[in-house]
């Protein structure tokens, strides 16, 4: 097998990129599968879970539960963009991906991110209102409000991602095609290009600068006046009352900003690209899944709901096995 040298990489265009992932030792690959494929399955089991609690149950028809559910759905995409090409590439050993399916793993994964920093942003502001101004909460968070703040979300992190992803896509890329990662992230595959990603990368922080920053000083200023608002409260009980309401939506925004910040903010360096691998775990793989638990283990709606569909279900057995002409359709 003849090795490409410098010389010829710099003049072939490469037809796809290798996914160096966490290595190629062969004795972890099916250990990495088993533990990769128990989250993806607790993923989506538990956030299709919220999804549908969210919609059947009237008593979860609120502003808070409603961007509970759109996130939710957001972690589910999530997961589906990263894990089934890792799961296949441990599983199979072919760790090579197109260079459109790149781009396109780039584009909602992006998007996916921008999208949650909106969420996440929106959420905490809709504790600070039930909280701070409990009496003006109908009015501020209404239903037109929420439609507007969450389609926004949406809208502007496509429109984003895409002026990225075609600028991206006018980058020439020559070799070598290894990303080292274990996906198709924006600075590692940035590293590859042969062009000048100068307006890439300028582009990408202005973006990045509206995009993600506002949402994040709007989720830190939500919780400083909350955390106020709730020492102002007198009596224990209702400080814990008030604390519970927010505490698991805290959680959720400290494990996803916290290492986003680690992964972004540290320079690109060799030395420091394993660490950032493995701390882009939490928020790409971990955080999806933790959400559902957080969110309904700490949650006493969530889990009253949660008995009232099983109540319901056993119910609905007790029923066909008392009348077997409801198994048969009779």
């Amino acid at each position: 097998m003849q090795i490409a040298t410098s010389e010829q990489w710099n003049h072939t265009a490469i037809m796809e990129f290798i996914l160096l992932g966490f290595g190629e030792a062969e004795e972890f690959q099916i250990l990495l599968f088993l533990v990769f494929v128990v989250i993806y399955i607790f993923t989506m089991a538990g956030n299709i879970l919220v999804i549908t609690l969210v919609a059947s149950d009237q008593h979860l028809h609120t502003p808070m539960y409603y961007f509970l559910g759109n996130l939710s759905f957001l972690e589910v995409c999530y997961s589906s963009t990263i894990l089934p090409k890792m799961l296949a590439g441990f599983l199979t050993g072919d760790k090579s991906i197109s260079v459109s399916g790149c781009f396109t793993q780039l584009f909602f994964f992006g998007c996916l991110v921008i999208v949650e920093c909106y969420l996440l942003s929106v959420m905490s502001f809709d504790r600070y209102v039930a909280i701070c101004k409990p009496l003006h909460y109908a009015t501020i968070m209404n239903g037109r409000v929420i439609m507007y703040l969450v389609v926004g979300s949406w809208l502007c992190a496509a429109i984003i991602s895409i002026i990225i992803i075609s600028m991206v896509s006018h980058l020439s890329f020559c070799g070598p095609n290894e990303i080292d990662h274990f996906f198709c992230d924006f600075s590692p595959l940035l590293q590859l290009s042969c062009s000048d990603t100068s307006h890439v990368k300028l582009s990408a922080l202005i973006f990045g600068s509206i995009d993600i920053l506002p949402p994040f000083i709007l989720t830190i200023t939500s919780y400083v006046f909350i955390i106020t608002a709730i020492f102002r409260i007198s009596s224990t009980t209702g400080r814990e009352k008030a604390f519970a309401t927010c505490s698991s939506h805290l959680i959720v925004v400290t494990i996803f900003y916290g290492t986003l910040m680690i992964v972004y903010i540290l320079p690109n360096t060799s030395t420091l690209s394993d660490f950032k691998k493995v701390f882009s775990v939490p928020y790409t793989v971990l955080t999806p899944m933790v959400n559902p638990l957080i969110y309904s283990l700490r949650n006493k709606e969530v889990k009253e709901s949660l008995r009232r569909a099983l109540d319901g279900f056993v119910c609905s057995n007790e029923k066909k096995e008392q009348n077997p002409l409801l198994l048969t359709g009779g």
